[in-house]
């Protein structure tokens, strides 16, 4: 007797136990909501949250009695948390950052790289694609956030980029022949199709989630050129099946024309920058299915600074104010020819926290705004391969922001996020 009453109590316990976790979840009445998907928007919706996933999306205010939390965003326009596909989380561009590589140890980059992470996160930008770092500080930073260490968005990283010898990511550019060596694979320098494989195979090793390479000259490496290609077509084709082997994507650094071409046709994901793109490259990477990652906020940053005095070295200066002009100006281009376009801002050039600067220069040079809002969200997170993100519905990762006013009105209003959710988490709310 004494057993079966300690069973049926256990059994009682047990079914507690599973109704109370049933019954843990957030509710959020959305005055507007944006789903990243749609082109309409929709008014008075709720979103249920429950064990880090979005349960149930409800047309109207719907009364729950025994929610752990209502949040009241009535007021405010509801979209998924943004995704920005180019980072730079390890640093941030300024006077001095050139000196840094000499001052600064592993140690101080990474500690300084979660102050970079909250900022990001706070901004609204739950999942970001970290495309370069030194000594892959952002494998550990992505798993310190995955623990729960630090704050900051869920990151993708390609930890180190790879280069050519003297290409624009070789990391012995402007240092000394004293202190040079002859970087290889490991330290990302590639020089043949054998080394193209072998530094694939060590960013598997190192556990970068995908692949970055400088398919061009850029404009804040120490060398003469901004856009010359860098990788002969066989290097190319190399690292691209090398990444598929090891279930990774490719994303390239390219602003000349020559070097984006060869980047689509050896299999690339992502085209980053994209500056000097012609009619065929356009083409080419519609008929390829290649995204372009624009980052206008590096073009507008680098031509700023590019015109201050001292303020880059001088090799850097001359490139910053004609690449960073182009930039600018050939993204209309790109967007009236319909190539597929995903949103990265290169942060890290221009200062974190501010990503959302992007939206507003994507407007500005012809993207309407709903289009500029998916390429943040169900854009991103395809080009990612993440279907549970980058949109509000049913069995989606909740990961929720809020402003206050209309974003398709004033694109410039998603710089002022006040709501942030990653994963069921609130992070942020001004609201409150």
């Amino acid at each position: 007797m004494l057993v079966s009453l300690f069973r049926l109590c256990l059994i009682g316990l047990m079914c507690t136990v599973g109704l109370a976790g049933l019954q843990a979840q957030t509710v959020i009445y959305a005055g507007k909501l944006i789903d990243g998907v749609s082109d309409s928007v929709r008014e008075q919706v709720t979103l249920v949250i429950q064990d880090g996933k979005i349960s149930r999306v409800d047309q109207g205010y719907t009364s729950f009695k025994k929610a752990d939390r209502v949040i009241n965003l009535r007021d405010y326009t509801v979209l998924p948390g943004l995704i920005d596909l180019h980072t730079h989380l390890d640093g941030e561009l300024h006077e001095k950052a050139y000196q840094e590589r000499f001052s600064m140890n592993p140690a101080d980059v990474a500690l300084r790289s979660t102050v970079y992470a909250k900022g990001t996160l706070q901004a609204g930008f739950t999942t970001v694609r970290d495309l370069g770092d030194t000594d892959n500080v952002t494998i550990s930073l992505r798993n310190a956030i995955a623990k729960g260490w630090v704050e900051g968005p869920r990151i993708f990283t390609a930890a180190k980029s790879l280069a050519t010898t003297g290409g624009h990511a070789d990391p012995s550019n402007g240092v000394n022949a004293e202190l040079q060596g002859d970087p290889g694979p490991k330290e990302g320098v590639v020089n043949s199709p054998a080394d193209a494989r072998k530094a694939v195979r060590q960013r598997y090793k190192d556990g970068a989630d995908l692949i970055k390479i400088t398919a061009t000259g850029g404009v804040l490496s120490l060398a003469k050129s901004g856009q010359n290609p860098q990788f002969t077509m066989e290097e190319l084709e190399a690292i691209v099946a090398a990444a598929n082997d090891y279930g990774f994507h490719v994303a390239a650094h390219a602003h000349g024309t020559e070097g984006i071409k060869r980047a689509v046709k050896a299999g690339v994901r992502t085209i980053e920058h994209g500056t000097y793109l012609d009619e065929e490259a356009m083409n080419l990477m519609k008929a390829k299915g290649t995204w372009l990652v624009p980052t206008l906020m590096a073009g507008e940053t680098v031509l700023e600074m590019g015109k201050k005095e001292g303020a880059l070295p001088p090799v850097v200066a001359k490139k910053a104010v004609v690449v960073g002009q182009y930039m600018l100006d050939n993204f209309n281009r790109a967007v009236k020819a319909g190539v597929p376009i995903a949103f990265g801002t290169d942060c890290g050039v221009s200062p974190h926290g501010r990503n959302a600067r992007e939206f507003v220069l994507m407007v500005n040079n012809g993207m309407k705004p709903m289009q500029a809002i998916k390429a943040a969200t169900s854009v991103a997170a395809e080009v990612l391969q993440q279907e549970d993100l980058g949109v509000l519905a049913e069995g989606k990762i909740a990961d929720v922001v809020a402003v206050k006013g209309d974003p398709l009105a004033d694109i410039g209003i998603l710089q002022k996020v006040a709501f942030v959710m990653k994963e069921g988490v609130v992070y942020r709310e001004d609201s409150k």
